[in-house]
């Protein structure tokens, strides 16, 4: 079959268009042979449970889906009552790109707080958490924060572990959706259960398809007591794949190595060339800082749809001209410079 599509063009939109990484493809192949258990009950989703104990703690329990939106919204509802809320910011994508998912499907009430850099707070989580006891309010129960976060910060394991410590003395679990933390964990250098276990976080959203993976996620527990239901939950929201053993090899190839940590630090140092080269441009203005694998600016109107001639990136904030641009596992140098290069002839020949 004939590629619909240039295989050699690298977009600035997301990390989600990016194809899959030559080790995972090599990990479905090598799945796809003979039978074994569906649903769950096969040798790679076992493997998988004993590899993410390995990096994440002896008690993890692991759960694959199929997208993230399904680790969340599961993840969440079972850990809050039908009466429960989540406390997350303005920005979370559980607010803002899941198009209700965890209103509609979860039955949550979500508490969005507003934040400069996309980042929570144990003050932040404070403001929310009035009206318990209160027959009139939902009733917070989970504190849910992204890691990286969707302005492209990351929380320090000191900040994570400030927010689990306050969550927790006031009653309340603590979710981490973590479709980007290979990036966080990067760009702080540590394991990924110092972003996780080892500061008390209670489940983790745990990403694979923005880091090379085709399809496929999972919801890790790493507190028992915090859930309850998930073997049914991913059942009635559709997230049992039968299939499973291709969501746990694609995991099991990025987890069980490093390949998680060497195309999220590849991805983070495009972003990194990215934003240096965008610094040089007349009438760019970074607007956050650069600490996974997402760059923010501010950029001319005129400019911006010069750009987009050739390349896709999102608009964050239309009217003041902010705009998203994400590298990924297979960005490639020449991509950032290229990209860098047309920005400076749009500012030389609009000057």
């Amino acid at each position: 079959m004939t590629a619909l599509h240039d295989p050699s063009h690298h977009d600035f939109g997301s990390d989600n268009y990016a194809g899959a990484h030559p080790e995972v493809l090599a990990a479905i192949a090598e799945a796809a042979g003979g039978h074994v258990p569906a649903y769950g009950a096969d040798p790679y989703t076992a493997r998988l449970g004993a590899v993410l104990s390995q990096q994440l703690g002896a008690d993890a329990d692991v759960y694959p889906v199929l997208n993230g939106t399904g680790a969340n919204v599961i993840s969440l509802q079972s850990m809050l009552p039908r009466w429960g809320a989540v406390i997350c910011t303005a920005t979370a994508h559980v607010n803002t790109d899941e198009n209700a998912a965890p209103e509609r499907v979860a039955g949550l009430k979500l508490l969005p707080v507003e934040t400069p850099d996309g980042k929570l707070t144990p003050e932040l989580v404070a403001t929310q958490l009035g009206g318990r006891g209160d027959a009139h309010r939902a009733q917070p129960g989970v504190v849910s924060i992204t890691q990286s976060t969707e302005l492209g910060t990351a929380y320090t394991p000191a900040e994570i572990r400030a927010i689990t410590d306050h969550a927790h003395s006031q009653g309340l679990r603590v979710h981490l959706d973590g479709s980007r933390l290979s990036n966080a964990a990067a760009f702080l250098d540590v394991p990924l259960r110092a972003l996780t276990t080892d500061v008390g976080v209670d489940v983790v959203s745990l990403g694979g398809t923005k880091n090379g993976a085709v399809l496929g996620e999972a919801i890790v527990v790493l507190d028992r007591s915090a859930v309850e239901g998930i073997d049914y939950l991913r059942k009635i929201d559709l997230q049992l794949a039968s299939k499973m053993r291709f969501v746990s090899a694609q995991l099991l190839a990025l987890y069980e190595g490093d390949l998680w940590l060497r195309s999220a630090r590849h991805a983070n140092a495009m972003a990194a060339r990215l934003r240096a080269g965008l610094e040089q441009v007349p009438g760019i203005e970074p607007t956050q800082p650069t600490q996974g694998n997402a760059v923010f600016v501010r950029m001319p109107a005129a400019m911006a749809a010069d750009l987009r001639q050739t390349y896709h990136f999102y608009d964050w904030a239309a009217e003041t001209g902010e705009v998203r641009l994400m590298c990924a596992f297979d960005t490639d140098p020449a991509d950032v410079d290229a990209l860098v290069a047309a920005a400076l002839e749009s500012a030389m020949v609009r000057a």
